[in-house]
């Protein structure tokens, strides 16, 4: 089984870049904070929040910081989430007006608290940003819903732009990287998307670097292919604490473009593949095709 060689010394040269400050990054980061809302660039301790940010962007995280999993991989918290909060659809719009966004993504926590998921919340969110910006794009990065077709039906009805839902990993570690999340599920989720609303697109992405072999990658993206999904990412796992899953290689930039060719070739419509590459990174541009 061919595995990338790890790297055990520290992060290799190609994860070390200069971090982006500045006036427009403070003035997101205080529009953010002034709305009490919640982005997932600051929860999940994302590498580039400083880089989009800086270039006025943000993905909004919805329905609280608290997930009802706990999927060793991310840095938001677990435990018991509080009630939704009916007026977030509102300032998050109001948010994203101030920070003059055309395309905005929007994701959440997972919810299996709540009967719909969040499905609702996630409808009511969309309109909220459609009423609010004129010729706004949406895009929706969503849980598995517990495999609820009704609550996908729900988001798919409220027109967004573009639907995401991450795969995150290969079959063979779904117990160990993501335990409460069901493979099979997740494939289900993305082929019914072209079935509900063939001109919503589906989008999904993973992780390397978890010790997922090259056969084992191929597989996931022929699988997540022939769900129909039309545009993929490939990032690199960055361990977010100490408490977190290891790094068990970091993935050289050369072996993401072939990963790249190896999705395209499969054929994926639209495919952003590199150490840095997050679901939700630079989006708008991959959406019109930049």
């Amino acid at each position: 089984m061919k595995t990338s060689h790890p790297i055990r010394t520290g992060k290799p040269p190609w994860l070390r870049r200069k971090l982006p400050s500045g006036p427009d990054y403070e003035k997101i980061r205080s529009m953010i904070d002034k709305g009490q809302l919640h982005t997932v660039c600051q929860e999940a301790n994302c590498p580039n929040q400083f880089e989009c940010f800086s270039a006025h962007t943000a993905t909004f995280l919805i329905m609280g910081a608290t997930c009802t999993r706990n999927c060793r991989f991310c840095n938001i918290d677990g435990g018991r989430p509080g009630p939704l909060d009916p007026d977030e659809p509102r300032r998050v719009a109001g948010a994203a007006a101030r920070m003059e966004l055309r395309y905005v993504v929007v994701t959440s926590v997972t919810r299996d608290d709540l009967d719909d998921g969040g499905a609702s919340h996630f409808a009511a969110t969309i309109a909220a940003l459609q009423e609010q910006i004129e010729g706004v794009q949406i895009e929706v990065l969503i849980p598995d819903f517990q495999g609820s077709r009704n609550a996908l039906e729900t988001v798919l009805a409220a027109r967004p732009e573009v639907l995401n839902h991450n795969m995150e990993t290969v079959r063979r570690l779904y117990d160990t990287v993501r335990p409460q999340a069901d493979y099979d599920r997740s494939l289900e989720l993305l082929a019914r998307v072209p079935r509900i609303a063939p001109h919503i697109p589906a989008k999904s992405g993973i992780m390397l670097g978890l010790g997922e072999t090259e056969a084992e990658v191929r597989q996931v993206i022929r699988d997540v292919r022939r769900t129909g999904c039309r545009m993929l990412t490939i990032g690199q796992y960055l361990q977010p604490t100490a408490e977190h899953l290891p790094v068990v290689a970091f993935i050289p930039p050369e072996d993401f473009d072939r990963w790249r060719q190896f999705a395209l070739a499969e054929g994926f419509a639209k495919v952003a593949a590199g150490p840095f590459v997050r679901s939700s990174y630079h989006a708008g541009s991959m959406f019109r095709g930049e």
